[in-house]
């Protein structure tokens, strides 16, 4: 049967792009589905903010009238002006075990990105630095963590038969038995507010005026990291939307000098077991089930750790390290999200928490 590339332009091609993941992991016990609604919701170029800076060009190849594999690109000038690479990034993708599909998929786009004046396609991204990224290389058969990606193995035949290689790796880390080693290991008697500066929960009262206070902090804190473009405030509210179902107050430390924020750890529950019964769609009732749900949840996630550059070599990453601590002495089992090999601040603070590499992702790229 014949192959053809869409470039999606109605709610037939949108909806075969959102309903593929489904056909292709039906049978497979690992996968959680991502909620439809969010994935429609990112991918909405007129809604997410992240797009007034960047375009968004979704592809789908059919096998015949069969979607066989699916991509979105995006390009944002903004990174190639902090950068100077003239990146364009995919992200989204899946495809049957079909060298041909992801071949032609991805010849579709190359064309796209060099006629908007690309020379290199780097991804996964979904779509951005601070989404779900990386394509999983090793640990197949381990149960798959909130905010991290999962697909088959033969993915990594698919990009590499299509002219990509490996330029990045990135890992996560997990302690299964965190509460008990942080009790044999850390004082928690310890106060924590000291020399000028103040720590404290994330405070609902006023939930706008801290997120601004995070993300004024992450800005910061990671503006020299890999592929970091600094988040503006729509955003990062557009991002946040939804961050109390996966997250409590409790989880959010926030660290103060005076008035100034200088120091923020955010840690997010592990939804995981909750979100796959729902299969990808949420009903009303199903609302009442997640909230219920979560009261079980015994293991959270490090979402990110950020300092303010100058407060780096100050009290500051102490006090997030001993707030740290204290809340994993309540959860038995802690992971992080994705850090980079080269992160020695990152990989330390993971050892000293009794973090073990769990999982290994790849950036790939290829030029055009």
């Amino acid at each position: 049967m014949p192959y053809r590339v869409n470039i999606i332009s109605d709610n037939q091609g949108m909806k075969d792009f959102l309903e593929l993941p489904l056909k292709i992991y039906k049978d497979d016990p690992i996968w959680v589905p991502p909620l439809i609604s969010e994935t429609q919701r990112t991918l909405n170029a007129e809604a997410n903010p992240y797009f007034t800076n960047a375009s968004l060009q979704k592809f789908i190849c059919y096998k015949g009238d069969e979607p066989v594999a699916r991509t979105a690109v995006i390009i944002n000038r903004e990174h190639w002006k902090k950068f100077g690479k003239k990146s364009a990034f995919f992200g989204f993708f899946e495809s049957v075990n079909d060298e041909e599909a992801a071949g032609q998929l991805f010849e579709a786009a190359v064309k796209y990105c060099q006629l908007k004046g690309a020379e290199f396609l780097e991804g996964p991204f979904n779509p951005n630095h601070y989404s779900e990224l990386g394509l999983l290389i090793n640990n197949f058969n381990s149960p798959q963590i909130f905010f991290e990606t999962y697909n088959p193995e033969y993915y990594m035949k698919l990009l590499e038969s299509s002219g990509f290689h490996v330029t990045c790796r990135l890992h996560t880390r997990i302690n299964r038995d965190t509460a008990n080693y942080m009790r044999q290991h850390y004082d928690m008697s310890s106060g924590l507010n000291s020399g000028g500066f103040s720590v404290r929960h994330f405070s609902l009262f006023n939930m706008k005026a801290e997120l601004e206070r995070i993300r004024e902090v992450n800005n910061d804190a990671f503006s020299h990291n890999w592929h970091f473009l600094p988040l503006t405030r729509e955003e990062y509210l557009f991002s946040a939307k939804f961050m109390f179902f996966v997250t409590y107050p409790r989880l959010i430390i926030i660290v103060e000098h005076g008035k100034e924020p200088v120091g923020v750890l955010q840690c997010v529950l592990n939804i995981n077991n909750i979100l796959q019964p729902l299969k990808g769609k949420v009903r009303v009732t199903d609302y009442y089930r997640f909230l219920r749900g979560r009261r079980s949840i015994n293991d959270i996630v490090i979402y990110a750790i950020g300092v303010k550059k100058a407060y780096q070599k100050t009290r500051v990453f102490k006090l997030l390290f001993d707030s740290a601590c204290k809340i994993f002495q309540r959860y038995p089992v802690v992971s992080t999200t994705w850090m980079t090999e080269n992160n020695v601040s990152a990989t330390r603070a993971s050892e000293l928490l009794g973090l073990k590499p769990y999982k290994w992702f790849a950036i790939y790229e290829k030029f055009l």
